[in-house]
């Protein structure tokens, strides 16, 4: 049985980390390199760095705070946010990061998925969606979850998939931040439909019955969260303890 992974998510503004409920109302959450460095040491089997701000702000994503960071973690690294070229990705994969995250860039244009995996590889492109249901369909959505698409959920997922996308991160925007648990019917209908591993994100709770639901209720290979472990209400060992006693296996805490 292949083993879950538990994934913490550095959302960042002006330097700091942040968080919200439904992309809104960012409050500050802590240092970015020193949640990072926590998180490497207390067992996380990946971290996801996202500059939210980048694309709406017209600008490119901070290099030296990724840098920063890089120096702090061993485990797998996802950097996100203002990446819209091949050059980006040059740089960001050279400061550290071993994937780069793309989201509003490749709806614009999606033909930089196909230039990115021709030249880097599907294994550190992921696609990140940002999605939120509109009279019964997942739309998706861009510019840090402002602007509709008019693009349906699976329509593009799949569409990331056939264009070598080598994950997809998938975020409700309904769920995000409320803490009630991951949106599980979204999370099935891309799972059961994708070939490449989803990472779920968006609703994550300090009940560990959230991560064992999506797991053993959807196909997805990983959950990431950010306040329950920004702000220590489920650490990352207390929640895959919890985990492995319900029989999720996920990746041992040396």
């Amino acid at each position: 049985m292949l083993t879950k992974r538990i994934i913490p998510c550095l959302d960042v503004k002006d330097g700091q980390t942040v968080k919200g409920v439904n992309f809104e109302n960012l409050k500050y959450a802590g240092d970015p390199v020193a949640l990072a460095k926590k998180y490497s040491k207390e067992g996380a089997d990946e971290l996801v760095f996202l500059d939210i701000t980048a694309t709406n702000e017209k600008r490119k994503i901070i290099v030296g705070l990724v840098e920063k960071v890089a120096r702090e973690v061993f485990i797998p690294f996802t950097v996100g946010g203002g990446i819209s070229d091949i050059e980006d990705i040059r740089q960001i994969l050279a400061a550290g990061a071993d994937k780069i995250s793309f989201n509003s860039s490749a709806v614009k244009n999606p033909d930089i998925i196909n230039d990115c995996v021709n030249y880097f590889g599907s294994q550190c492109i992921v696609v990140a969606i940002d999605a939120k249901k509109i009279d019964g369909e997942y739309y998706v959505h861009i510019n840090a979850g402002k602007k509709n698409t008019g693009i349906k959920l699976l329509d593009w997922a799949k569409e990331a998939e056939n264009r070598g996308a080598g994950e997809i991160l998938l975020t409700s925007m309904d769920y995000d931040g409320t803490q009630k648990g991951f949106d599980i019917d979204m999370n099935k209908l891309v799972s059961n439909s994708v070939n490449i591993p989803v990472i779920a994100s968006g609703g994550a709770g300090a009940d560990s019955n959230h991560f064992v639901e999506v797991f053993e209720k959807t196909q997805v290979d990983a959950a990431l969260a950010a306040s329950i472990f920004h702000f220590n209400t489920l650490p990352v060992e207390k929640l895959k303890s919890e985990l492995q006693r319900a029989g999720i296996q996920t990746r041992k805490i040396y």
